[in-house]
């Protein structure tokens, strides 16, 4: 059987360039649409005219059975959200994970927003605290990429980020890290091998090497770890009922260092404060 290699050669790098810089302008389009009042499918609707403008399609919806251009999720749901006629309200917390497919390569991303509530200041700090911290894992886990020789450094530089924040507010414990849901390699299809895991495991697992690309997608919880899937057989939401976060960026390793596919400056903003900084692709 045939098996594509997880590395990509320097001109099919070149190739996912323009699919991460759609899928990121998908995002963007949504980003001054979430506040208070707004349905989830409104924001659907922003990210699908956005990729279809560019000449792309909504690799979301190549997934057998889904039929939306994002997951949309909201409090304590954390990933795999559906969008729909859910009207978001002051003082949520939404995830979006969004992705393009142009010229038969992959983008995937995902951002994390806290709708304001003057109402409700402490609600609002607790939930940009979890994002924050989610955010940070996942620039966390970007970094080591530039320097790891295998992929379950990604992992161990995650879970140690995340240990480093403390407890969290909600639960005076430490925060959950989802198990069963993790990153993934990306390219010709969304999802391709290998596993990124978002924390420390006793396999090394695949080595890092130019011409890998990987989604590093930490899912983050204010309390317990464990999940479930409701009844609509996609969202995934926390048992405790805690608050979710969802951060993602597809990333390339190349032969000058690293490169996030999905962000407009490469990641320079992000990856500042660990002192890497990104190389665009030659």
């Amino acid at each position: 059987m045939f098996r594509r290699s997880i590395y990509k050669t320097p001109a099919q790098l070149r190739s996912m360039v323009e699919p991460g810089l759609i899928t990121a302008a998908a995002l963007d389009a949504i980003r001054p649409l979430v506040r208070a009042g707004v349905t989830t499918a409104d924001l659907d609707a922003a990210a699908e005219r956005t990729i279809l403008a560019r000449g792309a399609e909504s690799n979301f919806q190549l997934v057998r059975g889904y039929r939306h251009t994002t997951c949309i999720s909201v409090n304590e749901q954390v990933v795999h959200g559906i969008p729909g006629e859910r009207v978001l309200q002051a003082g949520d917390i939404v995830s979006i994970d969004c992705g393009a497919q142009y010229q038969g390569w992959n983008g995937d991303s995902a951002v994390t927003f806290v709708v304001p509530d003057p109402l409700r200041p402490e609600v609002v700090e607790q939930r940009t605290e979890l994002s924050r911290v989610t955010e940070g894992s996942m620039w966390a886990g970007i970094a080591a990429l530039a320097a790891a020789t295998h992929i379950g450094d990604l992992g161990a530089a995650i879970e140690g980020y995340i240990e480093a924040q403390g407890p969290s507010s909600v639960s005076g414990e430490g925060y959950g890290i989802l198990r069963e849901y993790v990153g993934h390699g990306i390219g010709r299809k969304m999802h391709e091998s290998p596993s990124v895991f978002n924390y420390r495991t006793p396999d090394a697992g695949a080595e890092v090497r130019p011409g890998l690309v990987l989604a590093i997608e930490p899912m983050v919880t204010a309390g317990g770890e464990a999940t479930l899937v409701e009844d609509d057989d996609w969202t995934v939401s926390t048992v405790d009922g805690t608050d979710g976060a969802h951060w993602e960026h597809s990333v390339a390793r190349h032969d000058g260092g690293i490169w996030v596919l999905t962000a407009s400056d490469g990641g320079a903003a992000g990856l500042a404060s660990f002192g890497v900084t990104p190389v665009p692709i030659p």
